[in-house]
């Protein structure tokens, strides 16, 4: 029996391990005329838990945690906005039909009435309409639309491929007339965006992005060996065989996701090879964790759209609104392990659910991932029992949410779109310093959560040797808190902490709802260019 269960499960990396996917998605097109946004922020730096409403704000960082107003101060020394130009009344412009790799070709010229002829994305100080290429935009045409009118920049190069990178470069360019309006409102970049942008272009050339696959390997044979040890204890007769079996496929369903998370993020030959890990030793498919993970890396802690703060009803990170609030508010900070021990179950209901939609709507790669999700489950519950599998699955998800959850909710929360990426990073992520070996494995390099969300693509071996360089960065830029880390220990009490402040607050009427509605609804009830049109 013990034979046939790790033939089965060598058999089955074996086969699993060839699938590759690519995440994919776009959406619909909005207004032009864009709104400039200041970049207000909920403060954790202290240790109340009130909320107050935008109306009555006082600019300061005290020890009440209060909603605080951050606007970017630019000195009109540093950068030069364009002159406001007056614009002449212009013929409705042609429309572009365009395909997944930039091919775009004109079609009949329309009005904004009958049809919507401009969707302008600024990338690199570039202006382009990219209303014909947003239905194929792999990832998601609410992508397109939510950057309708903005900045980028520091998007496109932090999630995409070379190959990408150079491709978007054949799309439409935005006309003169509208490029020029744009520009106009559009919030400039900052020196330290423009200092970002520097560092990694240097970063690029010094080979930063090349993987160490000697450390891979290593990497893949401790995981491996977590479960096989796992598939051989839950049928051997050794004292406590059954506990070990449970606690090492918990090790095992982590490490999945750990792995898994630096492959999805990847962009090279070798991550492309080992895409569908985690959906085939976890359960945890690439589309879902595609759609809602680049949402989260781009717009970190933004309340109603960021879904890795959107917790409630069962964890509040701040007081919310009567009509939001649930009972179990009061008692968070006693029963946080029981949400905590569901995530990985919730995940993989998620996962199953988003797979036969990505099929229903002919997603790329959909109908493989959702073989590689009834396989994987074939083949788990066939090698482990019900009383092996089910505490492992709640075990791993305990481990997880301990590790993600601390690294964001104490830091930042935005009530609104934040235009300078790369300092909002800074603002709303703590990184966690490791005390031992078996710590930094099981953390599988979340804790190095600022580097990671400041280059999600590059591979995690890398981030230790990043640290100092960010710690500079943050320095020579004056970025407020700095590069922020506490100790493993510490940053989970910071995390009760605030539990147990919201959960002992009282509700506030007016404050902000943390799911937005969905990610479209976040998109038309927010502050975005796309909340001044529907999207058709």
């Amino acid at each position: 029996m013990i034979f046939r269960t790790i033939t089965a499960l060598l058999c089955y990396l074996t086969v699993t391990s060839s699938y590759i996917s690519p995440p994919s998605s776009l959406s619909n097109r909005v207004s032009r005329r864009l709104q400039k946004n200041g970049a207000n922020s909920i403060s954790r730096a202290g240790d109340s838990s009130s909320f107050t409403p935008l109306s009555n704000l006082i600019t300061s960082r005290s020890a009440s945690r209060t909603v605080t107003p951050r606007t970017t101060q630019l000195s009109s020394a540093t950068i030069d906005s364009p002159p406001k130009t007056e614009l002449e009344p212009r013929a409705p412009p042609a429309a572009y039909d365009c395909t997944p790799e930039g091919d775009c070709v004109v079609t009949e010229a329309c009005d904004d009435v009958s049809c919507r002829t401009s969707l302008d994305v600024r990338i690199h100080n570039q202006w382009y309409n990219l209303e014909g290429w947003r239905k194929a935009h792999p990832a998601g045409a609410h992508w397109i639309d939510w950057y309708n009118g903005r900045d980028a920049t520091e998007v496109m190069d932090a999630f995409h491929s070379e190959k990408a990178r150079n491709m978007y470069q054949r799309l439409p360019k935005s006309d003169d007339a509208t490029a020029l309006m744009l520009e106009d409102e559009v919030e400039p970049d900052s020196e330290t965006t423009k200092n970002f942008r520097k560092l990694r272009a240097q970063l690029v050339a010094d080979g930063w992005w090349e993987r160490d696959v000697v450390h891979e390997v290593k990497l893949l044979a401790i995981w491996a060996s977590c479960g096989l040890s796992a598939a051989y204890l839950c049928h051997s007769n050794l004292a406590h065989s059954g506990s070990l079996s449970i606690f090492l496929l918990g090790m095992f369903f982590t490490q999945s996701g750990w792995l898994g998370h630096d492959y999805v993020h990847g962009v090279d030959k070798w991550t492309d090879r080992f895409r569908q890990l985690t959906t085939a030793f976890a359960g945890l498919g690439v589309t879902w964790w595609s759609d809602k993970h680049n949402k989260h890396h781009a717009l970190t802690n933004e309340i109603g759209v960021d879904e890795d703060i959107a917790t409630d009803p069962f964890l509040y990170t701040w007081a919310p609104d009567p009509a939001n609030d649930s009972p179990l508010r009061k008692i968070q900070h006693l029963i946080f392990f029981v949400p905590f021990s569901a995530l990985f179950a919730l995940w993989r209901v998620d996962t199953m659910t988003v797979a036969v939609d990505a099929v229903e709507a002919k997603r790329p790669g959909a109908k493989e991932e959702l073989w590689i999700l009834l396989a994987h489950y074939a083949v788990v519950l066939s090698v482990f029992p019900l009383s092996v599998f089910v505490p492992a699955v709640f075990l791993s998800g305990l481990m997880s949410a301990l590790i993600v959850t601390p690294t964001h909710q104490s830091e930042e929360l935005f009530e609104e779109y934040q235009p300078q990426w790369a300092e909002a990073q800074f603002l709303s992520t703590r990184s966690a310093k490791t005390s031992n070996p078996f710590s930094e494995w099981i953390w599988g390099g979340m804790q190095y959560q600022l580097e990671h969300h400041l280059f999600p693509t590059m591979p995690r071996s890398k981030y230790p040797l990043l640290k100092p360089i960010l710690e500079k960065f943050a320095e020579e830029n004056n970025i407020e808190g700095g590069y922020r880390e506490s100790g493993e220990f510490e940053i989970l009490k910071m995390n009760w902490e605030l539990y147990r402040k919201v959960a002992l607050a009282d509700p506030v009427e007016g404050a902000p709802y943390s799911r937005g509605h969905g990610q479209l609804g976040a998109i038309l009830s927010s502050n975005t260019p796309a909340a001044k049109q529907k999207v058709a």
